[in-house]
């Protein structure tokens, strides 16, 4: 990146508070819900109603995680080399006393997958059917209760074997295992037992090669049309029970009071209709939303999918599909036909004014640059009062760096401002609440360009900096401090991911909850 000439303006953006019960402010998730409780907090503790689908041993160690998260739960003691004060670690309250709600054991919706059922799909000998199958053990017991059990599931808690952790992801190493055979063959099509016989092969299964053999995207995909999802591992809720043999937990976790918060965080985002926090000074009639460009596998057409992804002042999100089609025009770079691209927009307006009215900026958030016939109908597709901006949001590799006191990493927020247009803006950094930098290297900051805007009607470049870093702290899937990236471009990679499964083509609308 070529600077100009003339001396550049750094600027530090305070960090933005978040607003939670009582319309109590703070910057830090985990202390705002435990001062004040949720955002929208109800003045009664609301039961939610979960499923919960795994082995025997899966499913008993749910049932003792659920009596600690319904307890407190302390920070571990302070090792040798830790600080004196951990201030990035905090005791876990209780979910009743966090988030306001909490479950009954008895309520729980309950169904059992034998291990040996999960151990025999894990090992068909071709990988895309084994993940499949895998997935399907989950997503048939879902099903099966949605058409034969009245009870209602607010979100799925799907408790995963390490087998199916090593087993089923796109690089999974099966070799050495016993593998078996399944309909498929290892490497073709054709089912190993029908007859090569024009007109009599159905090849209605073989739908699961279109597919990337990765088990999480399989879930996803399965249950959108069901309920949200919550992933867990074993080795997440019970690490003493699976040791090496040194008498040490064979994966590093997080301590269990964090792991208590992020869980916590999810489950509420996932069964209430507003999310635990909203960012507090956000202007209001805005709307943000990230697009999504993602190549569909083993396609011979070359085709993408793309969607968007709209996030409002509150923090819910909501994720639009739209036409797959031959959006990739370079090995970077993803472009949208002028109607594709307005029927997007229209969608993501048509929604938002439903219960807004016409929003007053309407801020496109993506990693590519927009061509004259996107951008052409983006503006066509929006109101006359409402002021459009799109902009580009990229990491780094190291090629820029500031630090604090000569070799101390920069404070979070701090911003390089290039020119109107272009800036650098530290989204990791050290952060004084927690005295600490949360990060392995020095942090490398966000490239960000406004690349466009409505008849020229420029925003500042120091607000849509503010924006970008409040976005930043609304991952309710976990209680940070804050990510690296907004919430716009952060899980854009996920939410394709997902839209490009075959078992996800109906999912036309959708709450932004079911892809995390």
């Amino acid at each position: 990146m070529e600077y100009p000439e003339k001396s550049l303006r750094v600027l530090h953006i305070p960090e933005p508070d978040l607003e939670f019960g009582f319309r109590q402010e703070t910057t830090h998730p985990k202390d705002g819900l435990h001062l004040y409780g949720p955002h929208k907090r109800p003045k009664r503790s609301k039961e939610i109603r979960l499923g919960v689908i795994g082995t025997t041993k899966g499913i008993e160690h749910f049932r003792e995680w659920s009596k600690k998260i319904r307890g407190i739960i302390s920070i571990p003691p302070r090792g040798i080399r830790d600080k004196e004060d951990r201030l990035h670690l905090a005791t876990f309250p209780g979910l009743e006393e966090a988030l306001s709600i909490t479950f009954s054991d008895d309520a729980l919706v309950v169904h059992t997958i034998p291990e040996d059922a999960i151990e025999k799909s894990t090992l068909i000998i071709n990988h895309h059917e084994a993940v499949s199958k895998t997935a399907g053990l989950y997503a048939n017991k879902a099903n099966s209760h949605l058409a034969n059990d009245e009870r209602v599931v607010d979100v799925w808690l799907l408790v995963i074997p390490e087998i199916i952790f090593e087993r089923c992801r796109p690089q999974s190493k099966r070799a050495g295992l016993s593998l078996v055979p399944g309909d498929f063959k290892k490497k073709q099509k054709a089912r190993v037992d029908m007859p090569l016989l024009a007109g009599v092969i159905d090849d209605s299964a073989e739908d699961v090669f279109d597919d990337v053999p990765d088990f999480h995207r399989h879930i996803k995909a399965s249950f959108l049309g069901i309920a949200p999802t919550q992933l867990l591992r074993e080795t997440t809720l019970a690490p003493e029970k699976f040791l090496n043999a040194k008498g040490y937990p064979i994966r590093r976790t997080q301590d269990q009071a964090t792991t208590a918060w992020n869980l916590a965080t999810g489950l509420y985002y996932k069964t209430q209709s507003s999310p635990p926090w909203r960012l507090a000074n956000i202007r209001e009639g805005v709307c943000y939303i990230g697009l999504v460009f993602k190549d569909l596998p083993n396609d011979k057409n070359k085709h993408a999918c793309c969607a968007a992804q709209m996030f409002l002042r509150e923090g819910d999100g909501v994720v639009f599909r739209g036409a797959n089609g031959p959006w990739k025009t370079s090995d970077y770079e993803h472009h949208l036909t002028r109607k594709e691209a307005a029927n997007l927009i229209k969608m993501v307006l048509d929604t938002y004014s439903e219960a807004h009215g016409a929003p007053n900026e309407l801020f496109i958030h993506g990693r590519t640059k927009f061509n004259d016939e996107e951008w052409f109908a983006f503006e066509s597709a929006v109101p006359k009062e409402t002021n459009i901006v799109g902009v580009r949001i990229t990491t780094t590799k190291g090629e820029s760096k500031l630090f604090r006191d000569g070799d101390y990493p920069v404070l979070r927020g701090t911003a390089l401002v290039l020119d109107e247009r272009n800036a650098l803006l530290w989204s990791t950094g050290y952060i004084p609440q927690l005295d600490t930098y949360i990060g392995p290297e020095t942090p490398n900051p966000l490239s960000v360009t406004i690349l466009r805007s409505k008849e020229g009607r420029l925003p500042s470049i120091d607000k849509v900096l503010e924006d970008i870093l409040g976005l930043t702290k609304i991952n309710y899937n976990s209680c940070n401090f804050n990510d690296g990236m907004p919430v716009t471009v952060r899980f854009a990679n996920m939410v394709g991911d997902i839209l490009t499964m075959g078992s996800a083509k109906s999912a036309g609308k959708q709450p932004f909850k079911f892809y995390i």
